[in-house]
């Protein structure tokens, strides 16, 4: 049995996990994993079955959706086309963003579309903050929900802004710009919130984790992380990381950023991280976009 972490914090590498893959099917590029109320467990991926749910144990539950980014002549008639970011939010509704679709989508715990964010297809080419058409997205990243119903979206891959909407869909406002000082960004790759309301990007390309308030304040920096790519804010109120730069890994660390446990490279079991989540026992699924062959998985990490 692999045991990663460091400090008093650890956990073990469930080797069994999924166990109850239907015959035939693969993750193959897994970009995003979470975990509802239920303990059921999602798993986004860039393949034929792109959300599946599955209980802790492994077991398989369901599936929905429809791909269309493994087939260039059809990319246009699939539900998702290059699936991104999985947020569940406090109602347990699922948030997903489409970074070729250039959406962000709200659904039910069974795949029903409740809302849609941006005109699917449509990016902002300008690169500003309201975009062709008044849409501001191009190639969105990821979603979270603030105490207030607010969705906040990291935009993302070709714009570098925070955008954020009413809880019925209006945009309120954006911030952020390119660069390498503060509130400005390289890349937002993903973002997360911790319980005070307190925003995390994930700047890739800058090597850093930079928190803010939600109206774009810069509050800190996190730099002892390898281009860190998302989050998962712990029921023990630790932030959890996943890195991808070399050698890839999970760091996790006080709201002070303090570091409590670290564990990276393959000889720790993981190749290719690109999404973290728990379930209500403190038990880790990383979900792994990988290399052809490599990595294209989701893994579980139980908690000791």
């Amino acid at each position: 049995m692999t045991t990663v972490g460091t400090g008093d914090l650890k956990f073990e590498l469930d080797p069994d996990w999924p166990r109850g893959m239907p015959e035939g099917w693969e993750f193959t590029l897994a970009s995003g994993v979470a975990v509802n109320s239920r303990d059921e467990v999602y798993v986004f991926s860039r393949g034929v079955h792109p959300i599946t749910m599955w209980n802790t144990d492994g077991d398989f539950i369901t599936s929905w959706g429809e791909a269309s980014c493994l087939d260039p002549a059809d990319r246009y008639n699939g539900t998702f086309r290059d699936p991104h970011g999985i947020y569940v939010g406090p109602d347990d509704s699922i948030w997903l963003t489409d970074t070729q679709t250039h959406t962000v989508t709200k659904h039910t715990r069974l795949g029903e579309k409740l809302m849609e964010l941006g005109r699917r297809d449509y990016a902002n080419v300008a690169v500003s903050q309201t975009g062709d058409h008044g849409l501001p997205f191009n190639m969105p990243s990821g979603v979270v929900i603030n105490d207030a119903g607010q969705i906040l979206v990291s935009d993302g891959y070709a714009n570098r802004n925070v955008h954020t909407f009413s809880p019925g869909g209006e945009l309120l406002g954006s911030w952020g710009r390119a660069g390498q000082g503060p509130a400005e960004f390289g890349m937002l790759h993903n973002i997360g919130i911790d319980n005070a309301g307190r925003i995390y990007i994930a700047d890739r390309p800058n090597s850093r984790v930079q928190i803010l308030e939600q109206d774009g304040t810069f509050v800190t920096e996190w730099t002892d992380v390898i281009n860190p790519g998302a989050f998962w804010y712990g029921h023990d109120g630790l932030m959890y990381v996943v890195e991808q730069g070399a050698p890839t890994g999970v760091s996790v660390f006080t709201l002070d950023g303090e570091l409590v446990s670290r564990w990276r490279g393959p000889e720790n079991g993981m190749e290719a991280p690109h999404d973290i989540w728990g379930d209500s026992s403190g038990n880790l699924y990383v979900a792994e976009i990988g290399l052809e062959g490599h990595g294209q998985r989701v893994q579980k990490y139980n908690r000791i």
